[in-house]
């Protein structure tokens, strides 16, 4: 029978056929596949003709597209709807992907061939996108060990392997501690909690058939829960078992899996002769060094914990005042923060939900995505992975641009989090391809026949995954490896965190806010309040991610740590961490750095985009309008459509002119003094 997965798609936009998909075919596609993306190499490699950029190059972004195809739906499925079936599979093709790409980076007749080019390239005439896909091919055959040789590119090879197993192990780990956790309640335990927490508990509960309401470990369930139960005693169960994924000991437990992660990173990074892992991460970044990371965490790291150590006196004064005694601990600061704001801000989650409905939420996002850049979207009826999955065609002029995919609930079959993948990047050579991108979510589900209502934060992770589909959907660049979000760890976030403003737009709320039972638009008084509360708890906020990133800088700045568990302690002892706030990602369940290396010595990136996402909203404001159709234009010219085919810096000078500093940020925090 013929595999869909290799078989030719004749499906609308030639999306995948997830209909037609069973597990069973995903590992012998991925044999197949992987078989024939070695010949193609092994063609390039070996062709008689002398190397060009054509005959080399381009014909290196035209491999493996079969292989392509085959892991963007396998792991699109492993990360958003996965079973034991598919986990096991991605135990299965980690290693042999991991020497797959070893044996690619180690052809020396193919690095012969990409090196000669490389050291002509000034006689070459090619374009500024051409130059810089040869350079950065160049980079990554010599970063990847391709000028290695005998026992230590063996290593090498080994260090690939050995650290693919275990980022699958620590993803597949953490997703056993979330799915099989929850804490029953009783009814009378939802006293005192909003009718969407308690109807979220009560639908949590039935898709787990516990026969009552419970508490999963999805962060739109459990944050809601920490903000709104006057219970201290459940408060503290649910966070104590939230902070404890990964590190609960037996089959499940991170932390062994984090000393060796650490320990491999810098093994390999010394055998590419660097001093240590974030040296040689950090070289390709725009922050360039650990000590300019260092440094601006640090610069924000001071305000941010004074005005964190005034908001947990204020609370802790609450608490008492509530008769508990003792210090505010992690557990009270979600619920006495959550009265402060309804007393000091006026403003009450619970009053505020009705209004921002994930329906909306999601006109929102495409109305401002059409204003600012003439983009139109279509809904699809096609098969897609999980009837939870919606998909929209995105036109601009009438004409195709690419298909925009959604999957906003959480699912005991979904990792936690939120993210956006590319299902298929844009390119023109050597072939045009429009591209497919996802977005994934983890929103409570709503009980049948109710419509599914969002946190303010909610809406802010919707509107920010959204912006790095636009990214990737407003791509428009030769080759797919530095098309859409391909582009520097610290520069990605740059397009989501930007689109996260638009939802603090008066004009935004006020057309798409609307009462999901009276349809009347947000009141003007609440909509005032919204906006006022926008820094409201920034200090927590603040805290709580600098603490991660300096944390995850100094597992990598330096020798890897004997224990990471007591480096992680001296680490947040030196900074002078508050008692009442927890690192957002503690390291058992911080796969940002330990799940794969994409935000390894990296998770300060949000940080850093966060300067120029402040400094770019600023040129709207400048000029009078947020949806001004010349800074628009700017925006979309310069640094969406670009993707990765010239240097960060270069692409933001463009768009503003020059580089931000750091005080839009902290005057967007609240936290400028």
């Amino acid at each position: 029978m013929t595999n869909p997965l290799l078989a030719p798609w004749d499906t609308p936009f030639g999306l995948p056929p997830f209909d037609a998909i069973d597990d069973a075919h995903f590992a012998p596609a991925f044999e197949a596949a992987r078989a024939e993306h070695l010949a193609e190499i092994e063609a390039i490699a070996r062709n008689p003709a002398p190397a060009d950029f054509e005959n080399t190059i381009v014909a290196l972004e035209g491999a493996g597209r079969a292989l392509d195809r085959v892991l963007s739906v396998f792991f699109s499925l492993a990360g958003a709807h996965t079973n034991d079936r598919r986990q096991a599979l991605q135990r299965e093709f980690s290693p042999k992907l991991a020497d797959h790409s070893s044996a690619i980076f180690a052809n020396r007749a193919l690095f012969d061939r990409i090196r000669t080019l490389w050291e002509a390239r000034a006689d070459l005439d090619l374009s500024k996108e051409e130059a810089r896909v040869l350079m950065l091919t160049h980079r990554s055959f010599v970063r990847a060990g391709a000028a290695l040789e005998g026992a230590e590119a063996e290593r090498m090879r080994a260090i690939k392997s050995r650290l693919s197993v275990l980022g699958t192990q620590f993803t597949q780990n953490l997703l056993a501690d979330e799915a099989g956790w929850q804490m029953d309640l009783a009814e009378a335990d939802l006293e005192g909690l909003p009718d969407f927490l308690a109807d979220a508990a009560r639908a949590a509960g039935e898709e787990r058939g516990a026969g009552g309401p419970v508490v999963t470990l999805s962060r739109s369930l459990i944050v809601p829960f920490l903000q709104f139960s006057p219970r201290r005693d459940l408060r503290e169960r649910a966070w104590r078992a939230w902070t404890a994924r990964g590190a609960n000991g037996g089959e499940t437990d991170n932390r062994a899996i984090a000393g060796e992660v650490l320990e491999l990173r810098a093994e390999r990074a010394q055998l590419l002769g660097y001093a240590n892992f974030a040296a040689y991460k950090l070289e390709t970044e725009m922050a360039g060094s650990p000590d300019r990371v260092r440094d601006l965490l640090m610069d924000v790291w001071t305000p941010a914990r004074a005005r964190a150590l005034e908001d947990a006196a204020a609370l802790e004064a609450r608490m008492q005042a509530d008769g508990v005694n003792g210090p505010l601990m992690p557990w009270d600061w979600h619920y006495y923060s959550e009265a402060r704001r309804r007393e000091e801000q006026d403003l009450d989650e619970t009053a505020l939900k009705p209004y921002l409905q994930l329906d909306r939420m999601i006109e929102a996002a495409m109305d401002c995505a059409h204003r600012l850049f003439g983009l139109d979207f279509a809904p699809l009826d096609v098969a897609l992975y999980h009837p939870d999955c919606r998909a929209w065609e995105v036109m601009r002029d009438g004409a195709h641009v690419g298909v925009f995919i959604g999957d906003y609930f959480a699912r005991a079959s979904k990792r936690s989090g939120a993210w956006c993948s590319a299902l298929r990047s844009q390119a023109r050579r050597p072939e045009a391809r429009s591209p497919v991108t996802v977005n994934v979510c983890n929103f409570s589900k709503p009980p049948a026949g109710q419509a599914a209502l969002l946190s303010y934060d909610d809406a802010r992770t919707l509107f920010h995954e959204f912006g790095h589909a636009l990214h990737n959907l407003l791509s428009d660049v030769d080759f797919a490896s530095v098309a859409g979000t391909s582009v520097a760890r610290d520069f990605v976030e740059l397009p989501s965190q930007l689109f996260e403003h638009w939802l603090e737009v008066p004009e935004v709320l006020r057309r798409h806010a609307t009462h999901v039972q009276t349809g009347e638009p947000m009141p003007p008084a609440m909509l005032e309040r919204v906006l006022a509360a926008a820094t409201f708890d920034q200090g927590f906020q603040t805290v709580e991610y600098v603490a991660s990133a300096l944390v995850d800088l100094e597992f990598h700045d330096g020798p890897p740590p004997a224990d990471p568990m007591a480096r992680q302690a001296e680490v947040l002892a030196s900074i002078g961490m508050p008692e009442a706030i927890a690192m957002r990602h503690a390291t058992p369940h911080f796969a940002h750095v330990f799940a794969g290396d994409g935000y390894s010595s990296g998770y300060y990136s949000y940080m850093w985009s966060e300067v120029m996402d402040a400094d770019a909203f600023a040129a709207f404001e400048e000029a009078g309008n947020a949806f001004d159709p010349e800074v628009a234009r700017r925006l979309s010219d310069n640094v969406l459509s670009r993707g990765g085919s010239a240097e960060a810096e270069d692409l933001y000078t463009a768009f503003r002119g020059r580089m931000p500093g750091i005080e839009a940020l902290l005057r967007g925090r609240g936290l400028a003094a």
